[in-house]
């Protein structure tokens, strides 16, 4: 079974473009958070990767240091978990699994690096929700740091790295060689009571961070990069996740900065586990692709998503809310868009301020907009506003929208959203 394909795409440029969502906070307020859904738990016992014969010199591969420290964490059971350090350095390492009650800690200038061999990268099974590799059919590989079941895990330190030395997957699937689908930087899977902060992250093989089937996960302070032309390399990816708070990170990555996902096709409305409950805010950053997106795999469901104080640049597009198109969709497996709120923005040098295309079986609803204002590109002819089967209301909206949504009665249906 495959969906239909719905669209809506604000603030499609190549330009620069700066988004604010809810920008207008006094600025003398008291700073919103969400990050308290998961205290900072501060652990009492210690290790280093260096105890378990941890060398950081770039070189030697260290993926035994990591199993057997982190072996140790899980069978000794100190009450209140453990911190493993990891000291300044470069530790060359294949990928590894985490387990509960840990906190992987990284000092300033150290960096926890991918192994390049591909043949030290195990297969896992496809996620329930999708059914097969995202990329290829049967298995995908595993991610560089991993997780399945875990409670009360922290990923912290001092501004270290995690790098995924994505180049030689990239190249891969440039060349069209991949075997099974490429890895994830970080994946936590059924997992709750997760903090993700004041870590660099870059140069990931796939999706950056990639929380799926999780709730209560923090992930603040965060900067994640990858060039510009890298495939696929979102930013953050809560997946059929519950109460996700991202805030205060820069990304700029070669593909959607936050996507909000669910599953696939039937496999996800088959798995039927929705995203809701995620706040993204204070997020900075720039992709050839979206700043915030939904999608395009969404069909497990997503609600109660809330964007604000976004700030991007040399975008793509702003927002994209989107799913997918197979040739052979089930024509009766519809997708609903509803009840979208979007205001107090400001865009410049955008070529088109919007465009919002629904199914002729399953038009948009409720689609609100009010305080835009969009500037175009000096001396070249921009694209207007683009809408079908779309119901909503715009106030105060610059360029002037598309007439489905600026009629008295549309606007009425808006009225408690300005």
């Amino acid at each position: 079974m495959k969906m239909s394909c719905l669209e809506f795409s604000i603030f499609m440029c190549f330009g620069i473009i700066v988004l604010l969502i809810n920008c207008l906070a006094l600025a003398n307020a008291e700073e919103v958070t969400c990050s308290g859904i998961v205290p900072m738990r501060y652990r009492e016992d210690n290790i280093s990767i260096t105890d378990f014969g941890g060398v950081g010199d770039g070189v030697t591969l260290n993926t035994k240091a990591f199993k057997e420290a982190i072996y140790r964490i899980g069978h000794l059971h100190r009450r209140g978990g453990t911190l493993l350090y990891i000291p300044p350095g470069e530790y060359l390492t294949g990928p590894f699994n985490l387990t509960s009650h840990m906190t992987l800690y990284l000092a300033r200038g150290a960096v926890i690096k991918a192994t390049v061999d591909t043949e030290e990268w195990p297969l896992l099974p496809p996620l329930p929700s999708y059914g097969r590799g995202r990329e290829l059919p049967g298995g995908r590989y595993m991610s560089f740091i991993h997780g399945d079941g875990l409670h009360d895990v922290i990923i912290t330190g001092e501004n270290g790295t995690i790098d995924g030395q994505g180049d030689v997957w990239w190249n891969m699937w440039r060349q069209r060689t991949l075997k099974f689908t490429r890895p994830n930087l970080v994946e936590l899977l059924n997992s709750t009571s997760i903090i993700i902060s004041n870590i660099t992250f870059k140069n990931s093989p796939f999706w950056n961070l990639h929380p799926v089937y999780c709730s209560n996960v923090v992930i603040n302070y965060a900067t994640i990069v990858a060039p510009a032309d890298s495939p696929n390399t979102d930013g953050i990816d809560p997946d059929s996740s519950s109460h996700v708070c991202i805030e205060d990170s820069y990304i700029s990555t070669g593909d959607d900065l936050v996507a909000v996902k669910s599953g696939w096709d039937e496999y996800g409305i088959a798995y039927g586990r929705p995203s809701h409950d995620i706040t993204i805010r204070r997020v900075t950053g720039s992709s050839p692709f979206a700043g915030i997106a939904v999608g395009s795999e969404t069909s497990g469901g997503v609600e109660d998503i809330l964007a604000e104080h976004i700030n991007l640049f040399n975008m793509g597009f702003g927002i994209h809310l989107k799913t997918n198109i197979d040739e052979n969709y089930n024509p009766k497996a519809l997708p609903v868009l509803k009840d979208v709120k979007i205001k107090d923005i400001w865009g410049d040098r955008v070529q088109q301020p919007g465009l919002i295309r629904g199914l002729k079986n399953a038009p948009f609803s409720g689609i609100c907009l009010s305080n835009i204002s969009l500037g175009g590109t000096t001396g070249q002819r921009d694209l207007p506003w683009q809408c079908s089967d779309v119901s909503g209301g715009a106030v105060q909206v610059s360029p002037l929208p598309c007439s489905e949504l600026t009629s008295s009665q549309q606007i009425g249906a808006c009225a408690s959203s300005f």
